[in-house]
């Protein structure tokens, strides 16, 4: 088509013309067949890498184009007709359909009406004209890609799969035909999948920030959200796609995390629901941590899930006494520091007949924090697949010199781990006898070795 060749001007070399200039000259069937041109719209780190590849890892930050790139890879392998039977991976079921296909960039915004794939939700499948089809997975459910075979698929925000071997099932099945692909698009996070990709020599990396794509983003999202962010941990990691390691001094890191975390987990004696509400509930507001938890008939304690996030009050209730519902939990903990009765006032809305306890802070955060960073170095604590939130919190978890916390430095208050601290404080530390809690702090060398007698 003509949009095509004037395209390939403005690509070579000699006097190219602007694209406002070759816009302008086109008639309004090939201005309308250019909006689905991706290789005239896609920057250089948006277009996949030449050559023979198997893996395509684009490591970028938030708003650089992440999904409009898998998108449009997998229109592309479909409309050469290099992949029939496809694969798109989320980290969950939600977030397939939300995203991947019905989102603002995903397939179906993508694609030209000629060639747009009819979407089936009920089979979870899309179908192109040609007769290609993709199916959805969750990675939430790792089985489900146990058998299918594929010669394309694309897993978006791999680093926050929450059960890392959806991604082996996925490659035991990438075997059909001649060139099998598959494009990774994720916001970084140090996990050992995402590390072990990056020191993989036959995994093309490549890396974007938030910036790069500032043209099309709104701007109260950069008067806003950078203004807040830029510069601090968070910020590197989200806007500037740093794979960031562990940082000094921290009460956990991620080689600690990923020897400690599981698939599955024994039965339970005791399961937990903690709470740390938010003090308010504006846009701005710090997050409600929510957090369940498990302890064993050996005494050792399993992270089972992280509900957290930004709620009014009815919807953190809401979503606690949910998670109350489905692991069947035997209590649930909540902080009312800064609540006091409201906040068991609130959750009686919900579930009149819960059983509940109030917990009160008396002591600073990193002195509540450091028994339970204990029994994760005793290896009591488990984590029951991959709670990526949680965990950055955790491993940005430090004090200064006067034990008070740092981790709003890093662009968040840390309300995640306060949940998580409560959850194992009720079910391991305060079950403890008070010998058997400073045995395991005398176990610990340096930081910890004085916690007891300071804390008696």
């Amino acid at each position: 088509m003509r949009a095509r060749r004037l395209h390939a001007t403005s690509l070579g070399s000699g006097a190219e013309l602007p694209r406002s200039d070759l816009i302008a000259a086109l008639t309004p069937a090939e201005a309308r067949a250019l909006l689905y041109e991706w290789t005239f719209w896609a920057r250089p780190n948006q277009s996949p890498p030449n050559g023979e590849w198997r893996v395509w890892l684009v490591l970028a930050g938030r708003g650089f184009g992440k999904t409009r790139t898998g998108a449009e890879m997998i229109r592309a392998r479909v409309t050469a007709r290099t992949a029939h039977r496809l694969a798109l991976v989320a980290p969950t079921a939600g977030d397939a359909r939300d995203v991947m296909v019905e989102g603002e960039s995903g397939i179906l915004a993508i694609s030209p009406p000629w060639e747009r794939p009819r979407y089936e939700p009920s089979k979870r499948r899309l179908t192109w004209p040609n007769g290609a089809i993709a199916t959805l997975f969750s990675a939430d459910e790792p089985e489900r890609l146990r058998g299918p075979q594929h010669d394309a698929a694309w897993c978006d925000e791999l680093a926050s799969w929450r059960h890392p071997e959806a991604w082996d099932m996925l490659m035991f099945g990438l075997r059909l035909g001649g060139d099998p692909r598959v494009v990774v698009t994720t916001t970084p996070r140090t996990t050992s999948l995402i590390r072990g990709l990056i020191a993989d020599p036959t995994v093309i990396v490549t890396r974007g920030t938030t910036y790069e794509n500032r043209a099309n983003l709104a701007s109260a999202f950069f008067g806003q959200i950078i203004r807040k962010y830029q510069g601090t941990r968070l910020g590197r990691q989200e806007l500037e796609a740093e794979l960031l390691e562990d940082v000094p001094g921290a009460l956990w890191n991620r080689g600690m995390l990923e020897g400690l975390r599981v698939r599955a987990a024994p039965p339970l004696t005791r399961v937990v629901v903690a709470i740390d509400p938010a003090a308010s509930s504006t846009e701005r507001a710090d997050e409600t941590g929510i957090i369940v938890a498990g302890k064993d008939a050996g005494g050792r304690g399993w992270v089972l899930a992280d509900a957290s996030g930004r709620y009014q009050p009815t919807e953190w209730a809401k979503t606690a006494v949910s998670a109350y519902r489905a692991h069947r939990a035997d209590r649930i903990v909540a902080e009312v520091n800064n609540g006091g009765d409201m906040v068991e006032a609130t959750l009686r809305v919900i579930e009149p007949n819960a059983p509940f306890s109030a917990v009160r802070a008396s002591r600073g955060k990193v002195t509540r924090a450091e028994p339970i960073a204990a029994l994760y170095e005793q290896g009591r604590v488990h984590h029951l697949g991959v709670f990526p939130e949680l965990e950055d919190q955790m491993c940005a978890f430090t004090a200064d010199a006067h034990g008070n916390v740092l981790t709003r430095s890093a662009g968040y208050s840390p309300d995640r781990v306060d949940a998580l601290v409560w959850a194992l404080t009720d079910l391991l530390v305060d079950a403890m006898p008070a010998e058997g809690i400073y045995e395991v702090y005398r176990q610990l060398s340096g930081q910890l070795a004085g916690i007891g007698k300071r804390d008696s």
